[in-house]
């Protein structure tokens, strides 16, 4: 038995050391990622937002849109109601978003009533999450009575400050990447607690671009484009905090999305090549869900060129396009979150 000991004991060791040096390399590529990043919000903010947009906004969108087909059942079930009111939700919600600019330009509305805008908007969003935490939660057998005064909290938050209840929207969305990788990364527990350090750092790394950023010079030029920026960063809601801070500090979490999606997620979340769509479950459904399927991603690389070449031409007004209407994968996230973090963590269908 000693003898059939000894024998193990080298393969054990060339298969753990094989485990390690499997996780060592992307975990590696990951902090090298993040410290590029984190140089660049550090040095030229405005530059590495413009430049993380124009390389991955398209692309992160038809990765996530391919992720989330992936996780859809080809068959609903006693899901129907649940992805027929996030589906349906998160379309008419992105639809009164989108009015939103145009009803504010059309009544001439103030701050004030920019304001009210904004919160009735969060009011009819935070009711559509309650709605769906509790048909999951029905779904599931469990509680869900508590998402009612979590969202009544967070509907007092959006009126007494419409402003921040929004800043918070924009600089919490990029976090959500973090939560879905970590999730995906169940599989893989060696790379989880290495990728789990990287986010421990996180905070530290947020510390270094704020202090590199605080007494820094306002972002250079005084352009539409660098005010634009500043303003979706949170410059003109938090006027006390320096604008380098706050677009720097937007500009590295947006850019730590970026790389979650376009760049781990192909190659940990996905079980099948991204463009082979027998890993669609509605794709093997029928000839029609089949063609649905196809055409959205198909249409959606082709969305990726034409937002490229629109880039090139009018970077500006193109970017405030894309940021108005990227709200609907912004709300798509929302209900696959709460399905992820259920209690039977239901993501997992395909």
């Amino acid at each position: 038995m000693s003898v059939a000991i000894e024998a193990i004991r080298p393969e054990a060791r060339a298969a753990n050391a094989g485990t390690r040096s499997g996780v060592a390399a992307p975990a590696a590529l990951a902090a090298a990622f993040v410290a590029a990043a984190a140089v660049a919000a550090a040095v030229a903010p405005v530059w590495l937002s413009i430049v993380a947009v124009f390389v991955f906004a398209g692309p992160h969108n038809w990765i996530e849109a391919r992720y989330f087909l992936a996780r859809l059942p080809g068959r609903w079930g006693r899901s129907r109601g649940f992805f027929s009111l996030a589906i349906g939700g998160s379309t008419a919600m992105t639809a009164l978003y989108v009015a939103m600019g145009p009803v504010a330009r059309a009544f001439e509305l103030g701050d004030a009533g920019a304001g009210a805008l904004i919160a009735t908007w969060a009011t009819l969003a935070i009711a559509w999450l309650v709605a769906i935490v509790a048909v999951l939660g029905r779904q599931v057998n469990g509680d869900w009575t508590w998402a009612v005064p979590v969202g009544l909290l967070a509907v007092a938050f959006a009126w007494w400050s419409p402003g921040l209840w929004w800043l918070g929207l924009v600089y919490g969305h990029p976090i959500v990447a973090l939560v879905f990788l970590d999730r995906e990364l169940r599989r893989r527990p060696n790379m989880r607690r290495a990728v789990r350090w990287l986010y421990a750092s996180l905070p530290v790394v947020l510390a270094g671009i704020w202090i590199a950023s605080a007494s820094g010079n306002s972002p250079a030029g005084l352009d539409g484009l660098t005010m634009r920026i500043a303003d979706h960063a949170g410059a003109t809601i938090l006027p006390s905090v320096p604008d380098r801070l706050l677009v720097a500090t937007h500009a590295f979490l947006e850019t730590v999305h970026y790389g979650v999606w376009v760049i781990a997620m192909p190659f940990i979340g996905f079980r099948s090549a991204p463009w082979r769509l027998s890993g669609v479950p509605l794709w093997r459904r029928s000839r029609i869900s089949a063609l649905a399927v196809t055409m959205i991603l198909a249409g959606g690389g082709v969305l990726v060129a034409v937002l490229w070449g629109a880039f090139a031409i009018d970077y500006g007004t193109t970017r405030d396009v894309y940021f108005t209407i990227a709200m609907l994968h912004v709300l798509v996230e929302a209900p696959f979150l709460v399905r992820l973090l259920s209690p039977r963590g239901a993501l997992d269908v395909s």
